[in-house]
């Protein structure tokens, strides 16, 4: 199915205009639809993948989207987990799906509806798409690989930076800064423009790559501007993200998939803690990569079984994450989503 064929499925591993307060996220979306049949359990379903964070399941036209509260880091998944996490991934996700579906449309059908009662909080029932090739990542702040690649080059996926710009420092304008889907095992690489053209001219409708080219990025980087500008007001930098897209296949419509603006998808610096120079901490894994680093782990699997403090610290981050993004504790997510 990697071959370009349909959904989710081939990702193994493992999208500024004024804001106003809107309620918090909710459960169902308003997309008419006939009722789906109470699923009692997820071992009654066909397990289509399982990635490092997500399992997939196949409902036919649809797609049961799980998030687990799995935890990787360089590729290999700890023994232990970090309780919450999947909640604050779906959570963050429905947050930004349903305020930003007047930019773009995305897979969400239910978060209820077609759900078993132990993945409430945590699963999404989504319509099946032909994922593109590529993933959409939107730089505002120069760090990461993108501040690697600067340093050796003066350019981010092929596009000329200024000279003289310091680490996290924020860019004139927004960068959408391409990169490939790699196979499992291997590392996406970023690329330039041109190159997405290439990869989507197979996939658009029309066979016009260029054109779905400029539309993704146009969505993405107005995806980016407008929880750029909410996260800001929450006391947050949304310094990056990943989005990724595909196809209605039955319309070709551009779609907004997998998940959106989450903690693993982006990279959330808190704004009282910004300094331009250096890097800031993060709201995310990095406080298990940081332990990871100084274990003495060589990075190969198996991974090592994560220190109760580092779990719980890590928790904590994500849970403050979802409150500072949604203005609501975690709790009253799962309370909506519960059977």
């Amino acid at each position: 199915m990697c071959g370009g064929e349909v959904f989710l499925v081939c990702r193994q591993g493992d999208v500024r205009t004024a804001w106003r307060p809107l309620a918090p996220p909710s459960p169902t979306t308003a997309r008419p639809r006939a009722s789906l049949q109470r699923v009692s359990s997820l071992d009654s379903l066909p397990l289509l993948a399982r990635g490092k964070v997500r399992d997939i399941y196949d409902l036919g036209d649809e797609l049961l989207l799980v998030a687990s509260d799995r935890v990787s880091t360089y590729d290999v998944v700890h023994p232990n987990e970090i309780p919450g996490k999947g909640a604050v991934l779906t959570g963050v996700s429905a947050f930004w799906f349903e305020r930003t579906a007047h930019i773009v449309p995305n897979h969400v059908v239910s978060y209820t509806e077609g759900v078993p009662d132990e993945a409430r909080g945590r699963g999404v029932l989504v319509k099946k798409l032909k994922m593109l090739p590529v993933e959409a990542i939107v730089r505002g702040h120069i760090t990461g690989s993108g501040w690697s690649d600067y340093q050796k080059t003066g350019k981010v996926s092929g596009l000329e930076l200024p000279a003289g710009l310091q680490e996290s420092q924020e860019l004139p304008v927004p960068l959408f800064t391409p990169s490939t889907k790699a196979d499992v095992g291997l590392h996406d690489e970023a690329i330039d423009f041109a190159r997405t053209v290439e990869l989507l001219n197979d996939v658009a409708v029309d066979g016009n790559g260029d054109a779905l080219a400029t539309r993704v990025r146009e969505a993405s980087i107005a995806l980016y501007r407008f929880a750029h500008e909410h996260a800001r007001e929450r006391g947050v930098i949304l310094a990056d993200t990943k989005f990724e897209f595909g196809l209605d296949p039955g319309t070709g419509q551009l779609i907004l998939g997998d998940e959106a603006l989450t903690p693993d998808s982006s990279r959330y610096w808190p704004a009282d803690e910004f300094e331009v120079g250096k890097t800031p901490p993060s709201f995310d894994k990095q406080f298990v990569r940081d332990w990871a680093v100084s274990s003495g782990w060589d990075k190969t699997p198996p991974a090592p079984a994560i220190p109760d403090d580092v779990v719980a610290g890590t928790q904590a981050r994500y849970a403050e994450a979802y409150e500072r993004i949604t203005d609501e504790p975690l709790s009253a997510w799962i309370e909506r989503t519960k059977a």
